[in-house]
């Protein structure tokens, strides 16, 4: 019976062994298909880089195109704003009013001026309407409130500076005075003075 019970072990060790060999190669099995997982996951995630980074380039690229110019065109704006200062200032002065060619010379700074106004509008750069307009942050700053019973609480009552778009970006803010109604306290103070 030793015998028999020896060989039953043995019988036992050998199919141990034979079960051991196939969940080793399974283990290799999953950890290759695991590595092969893994390595996919590596490979989509650089492709999905590429891909982000090649769409960034091209709107840099695009960016670069539409607003390279940017910094140039909101200085540029200066020389637009002293060509009307110019004909203002001419305009007032006493003493060129008595001159025979100040229209002339008043004719030419506005050609002048009309041509750097279209130079702007072909590069898409427009001037912002403020006139009557709702006070909107994004593209007004305001300067001054203003007291005025005839217009709409927080409209545009008066350009300082005007405001340009470059496109759909904001060049330069318009500088504008915005109305507001009397306050309560002004107005009773008023109707105290007239009672007195």
């Amino acid at each position: 019976m030793s015998e028999i019970n020896q060989k039953k072990t043995e019988n036992l060790e050998k199919d141990k062994n034979l079960n051991d060999k196939p969940q080793a190669e399974d283990k290799i099995e999953l950890t290759i298909e695991e590595r092969l997982a893994e390595s996919e996951d590596k490979l989509l995630r650089s492709l999905a880089e590429i891909e982000n980074q090649r769409r960034r380039f091209e709107k840099e690229i695009k960016d670069a195109f539409e607003f390279g110019s940017f910094n140039f065109a909101k200085e540029s704006l200066a020389i637009l704003d002293n060509l009307g200062r110019a004909k203002l200032a001419i305009k007032n002065d006493e003493t060129f009013k008595e001159n025979k060619d100040v229209d002339k010379f008043l004719s030419n700074i506005t050609i002048i001026e009309k041509d750097l106004t279209n130079i702007f509008e072909k590069n898409r750069i427009t001037k912002i309407e403020t006139k009557n307009k709702k006070f909107d942050p994004n593209i007004h700053q305001a300067m001054s409130e203003i007291e005025d019973e005839n217009a709409e609480a927080g409209s545009v009552i008066q350009e300082i500076q005007a405001g340009y778009m470059m496109g759909e970006r904001l060049l330069r803010p318009s500088l504008v005075s915005v109305s507001k109604k009397k306050t309560k306290k002004k107005e009773e103070k008023e109707e105290e003075k007239e009672d007195k």
